[in-house]
């Protein structure tokens, strides 16, 4: 796959008046889910929701959301359903639920865990688009305005193609409906408020809940957060950028520090810098293909592997680069090419770049600041996937506003390659939010087999007790026993 889709496999998804976010209307009323077992998942039930497609003008269709549960292990401590989302945007949550992903055992144990596949995604009616305009020669990196244009063309058919082949579902992947949806969830599985873990575009999901329905809150945890309030393409850009390039000086300490480390002892920038080059210049290949490995993807292998942090793998595969002996096993990815994510994204985010000159001052500037990553290829994918995309956003940034929820509880690593720390702190100081901060690295806190974050999570999600304001938890060494203790299980999902 190409473009947008090849990007995010080798790294790793008008507004409305604040009134209406206030006042929004309950969601329609699903009478219950009808549970059956999983055919591909044993001891998981599955079951699906039926929505408006328009939520505005529900009597114009609707479409189907895929759910699948596991139920609490102790029937007697149940305290209700706990809604779940990995993110992407594209990530199935019923999918990844089924697949075995879970919060600790204290959560399994007192709640039924409910997944979903987002509208569009996975088992829930799909957005669909054409495999010929999806897989079409394009630039991922213009050099020139014609080759800006012909990356507009590019993303302009394949959108067409959605709309063709979908129909009006195409229009309406924006993440405000599917917080429409998730309240439509939430009657269907009988809970009077909603309890929700949300990771990376899923807290996304769960910040545009609390506008919409905050008197239909439990408890929302949303864990390394979207900021919705970056509001020009450079906003996003930059602030994506300077976060991967702090990970990537992590990752050089950590080396420095490590003899395990296939670079230690070596200057770490130095050889990132070398392969940079070599890849701009046309010299570094794939082993098998003899294709080149152009500097954005070496960025999204950088990029995947701060994740985790997966530093002992990135640290091989920069050797075997630098010697001549990489594979490309090394190159390939984990995780599934994700159809909908400019119809998700560029529904969610007006991030307007006009002109090759403007894209190009971006990169010059992006580089400047990252000089050994040069780019955050999930940022950059996400801008350029939208440049010419034909549908409008009709659910552009807005700083975050919540009024009348109970507290809600932001937990984000200190250090993350793909949702910036900076992030978190915006969303909680806009709506009031506790932040917990995990003081380590990688993508999804929670899943960093940090006691103290799981502690504090879980004790907010059975009693509502929130850690104190300001409360860091300390990092997990990578490589250590602790960091290798088997915890919660993390979705696959590779995205925002």
């Amino acid at each position: 796959m190409l473009g947008v889709h090849k990007r995010l496999l080798t790294a790793a998804a008008a507004t409305a008046v604040l009134g209406s976010l206030l006042t929004a209307a309950p969601a329609s009323a699903a009478e219950s889910v009808n549970w059956q077992p999983c055919a591909d998942a044993p001891g998981v039930d599955c079951g699906t929701v039926t929505v408006p497609i328009d939520w505005a003008h529900p009597d114009r269709g609707t479409t189907t959301i895929a759910l699948a549960r596991r139920k609490a292990t102790d029937p007697q401590a149940r305290i209700g359903s706990i809604l779940m989302d990995p993110g992407g945007p594209g990530g199935p949550g019923a999918g990844e639920v089924k697949a075995g992903w879970t919060l600790s055992a204290e959560i399994t144990k007192r709640f039924d865990t409910v997944g979903f596949d987002p509208r569009g995604v996975g088992d829930s009616t799909p957005i669909q688009c054409g495999l010929d305009e999806l897989i079409a020669d394009h630039p991922e990196v213009p050099r020139n305005q014609a080759e800006f244009e012909q990356l507009a063309a590019y993303n302009r058919k394949l959108g067409e193609s959605c709309d063709r082949i979908t129909g009006p579902l195409a229009h309406f992947g924006d993440t405000k409906s599917v917080a429409r949806d998730m309240d439509a969830i939430r009657v269907a599985l009988g809970e009077r408020k909603l309890t929700y873990y949300g990771v990376s575009y899923g807290t996304l999901m769960g910040q545009q809940y609390a506008e919409q329905f905050p008197d239909k809150v439990r408890a929302l945890v949303l864990d390394s957060n979207m900021d919705h309030s970056q509001f020009t393409a450079w906003d996003f850009l930059n602030s994506e950028t300077q976060s991967v390039q702090a990970e990537f000086r992590e990752f050089t300490a950590w080396c420095d520090r490590t003899p395990s480390c296939a670079l230690h002892g070596q200057d770490v920038s130095k050889v990132t810098r070398d392969l940079q080059d070599k890849a701009a210049r046309g010299e570094l290949k794939d082993p098998r293909s003899g294709e080149p490995v152009t500097p954005l993807t070496l960025a999204s292998i950088i990029q995947g592997s701060f994740y985790g942090p997966s530093w002992d793998r990135l640290a091989s595969v920069f050797k075997s680069f630098a010697d001549g002996t990489g594979t490309s096993a090394q190159l390939s990815a984990d995780t599934p090419v994700n159809n909908v994510f400019q119809s998700v994204f560029c529904d969610d985010w007006r991030l307007p770049v006009h002109n090759f000159a403007e894209l190009e001052t971006y990169r010059r500037a992006a580089a400047a600041l990252a000089p050994d990553v040069k780019i955050n290829s999930l940022g950059w994918a996400a801008v350029t996937g939208c440049i010419g995309w034909p549908n409008r956003t009709s659910n552009p940034q807005h700083p975050l506003q919540v009024h009348g929820a109970p507290p809600l509880l932001m937990v984000s690593s200190r250090h993350d390659p793909a949702t910036p720390y900076a992030w978190s702190q915006a969303a909680a100081r806009q709506s009031g939010s506790t932040l917990l901060t995990y003081d380590g690295w990688g993508h999804g806190a929670y899943f960093k087999n940090s006691q103290c974050v799981t502690k504090a999570t879980d004790d907010y999600l059975i009693s509502g007790k929130l850690p104190a304001k300001g409360t860091h938890c300390a990092a997990v060494e990578p490589g250590t026993p602790q960091a290798r203790i088997a915890g919660p299980k993390p979705p696959s999902t590779i995205g925002f």
